[in-house]
């Protein structure tokens, strides 16, 4: 991630870790209490969660989305944005690819200075059949 940490910048290296598949900047990402909440499971609290989270969801899944940022609103050390996602998911099991899109809201706060994310929701807008 570049050294820049603005909310932008963060948003930005969460997109390439998730394309890259990369466990550790996504951990590094998220600040010291975290919520993941994936759809269709419960919420992951904590970094053992949300690392054990992300490991299953890269055993499963190879992804390649953008993401297009709506709106951020800051607040002090604590910040939102409402972001949406589009691009194709390679599902492993079965070696097919399927369109991906998802509208997502981070719940960031600052931690020592550096934006982290704090909690992550997200929803699909194009189910699958």
């Amino acid at each position: 991630m570049k050294s820049d940490n603005t909310i932008h910048a963060v948003l930005q290296g969460y997109e390439t870790a998730l394309n890259g598949n990369d466990i550790e900047t996504i951990l590094h990402l998220y600040g010291s209490d975290p919520v993941f909440m994936p759809q269709h499971a419960p919420a992951l609290i904590g970094r053992d969660a949300v690392r054990a989270g992300y490991e299953q969801v890269f055993a499963t899944i190879q992804l390649a989305i953008r993401f297009t940022v709506h709106e951020i609103e800051e607040a002090g050390d604590w910040a939102w944005a409402r972001t949406s996602s589009a691009g194709r998911t390679r599902i492993l099991a079965a070696d097919i690819e399927v369109e991906e899109g998802n509208n997502e809201i981070f719940i960031l706060r600052r931690e020592d200075g550096i934006w982290k994310i704090h909690r992550y929701l997200f929803a699909t807008n194009q189910p699958r059949a």
